[in-house]
């Protein structure tokens, strides 16, 4: 499926791999290798990456250092690209003796296109972009050093919390609004936790911000090491944060929000006025509860009132 941008970029003359001669008006077979003009050719550089153009995760960067790169949302994809339509081993990028970088699809479903138009194998010039499925497109590009250094930067800025490290609440609303269209869509489990340290307060009024800023970002990192690759944890207000769990069960969810509890309540953080400890109330629901239009709100709802059933049963628990 094109993208917006496919009518800007005229059609890019294929060759055979075996015969890389610009001028060559020979027809092309089906597989064959393109290689662009030599003129237009991405410069054998070590800053070669990829940029997120849509989507929640629009903006954020892959390096592509390596000889050979595998997209997709696998474990084990070397560039993991979560999105709707995206398989397992989407893509590979393979980058020549000479520098150049090949993209080829590997069999998605979905297919690979670069500048609208649907390939098997072509070599990429800085500037193209490549439709991954119906949603995710990127763009390739060499830059240098400076440059690359930015685009990490500015898109750290935008996603992450400054403090915590943990995605933000901006970056959790358009995520999430995406997995539940995916989940509905595809009739797959998706599931919810709300988490709130309790008694935080006392924390501040007694040890201070800064003791309450270093229990935040313990207590996030120790959250982060517990829940899977694919899980996304944000911060979505002062001490509560959001863990969404994707194919999970509702019974399987708590049996980790009970993890994520035991692992928090376990924890003691040196502090020079003497160990500090905290527990969490977490308040679990999944997307098949929730009914109507108007499901992102509702399922925040739903976790929200159950985290506040946790504390009111007396905290350091666990409601589903």
């Amino acid at each position: 499926m094109p993208d917006e941008h496919s009518a800007e970029t005229p059609p890019r003359v294929e060759t055979p791999s075996t015969v890389p001669d610009d001028n060559d008006d020979r027809p092309t077979r089906p597989g064959d290798l393109a290689v662009a003009p030599a003129a237009v050719r991405a410069v054998a550089e070590d800053h070669a990456m990829l940029t997120v153009l849509t989507g929640a995760n629009a903006g954020e960067v892959f390096s592509l250092n390596d000889d050979q790169i595998d997209l997709g949302r696998g474990k084990d994809a070397d560039v993991r690209i979560d999105g709707v339509g995206i398989s397992r081993r989407h893509a590979r990028i393979v980058r020549t003796g000479d520098g150049r970088r090949i993209i080829e699809d590997l069999g998605a479903s979905n297919g690979v296109l670069v500048n609208g138009r649907r390939i098997d194998r072509i070599e990429l010039v800085s500037g193209d972009r490549v439709q991954l499925g119906p949603v995710v497109v990127l763009r390739f590009a060499v830059v240098d050093g400076h440059e690359k250094a930015l685009a990490y930067q500015l898109y750290e800025g935008s996603t992450r919390d400054a403090l915590t490290r943990t995605y933000n609440r901006r970056y959790l609303n358009e995520r999430l609004t995406e997995e539940i269209a995916y989940a509905r869509r595809h009739d797959t489990r998706l599931s919810l936790m709300m988490l709130d340290l309790d008694h935080f307060k006392r924390v501040n009024d007694r040890h201070g911000h800064v003791a309450g800023d270093m229990v935040l970002r313990i207590t996030a990192a120790q959250l982060q090491r517990i829940i899977r690759r694919e899980d996304i944890l944000a911060r979505y207000g002062g001490e509560e944060f959001v863990v969404v769990l994707r194919g999970i069960e509702h019974k399987n969810a708590g049996i980790l929000a009970e993890r994520l509890r035991r692992a928090v309540e376990s924890v003691s953080i040196p502090y020079e006025s003497g160990p500090l400890r905290v527990t969490i109330s977490v308040g679990v629901v999944s997307l098949h509860e929730c009914v109507g239009d108007t499901p992102l709100e509702t399922l925040l709802q739903l976790a929200d009132e159950r985290l506040y059933k946790a504390k009111s049963e007396g905290r350091n628990r666990v409601c589903l």
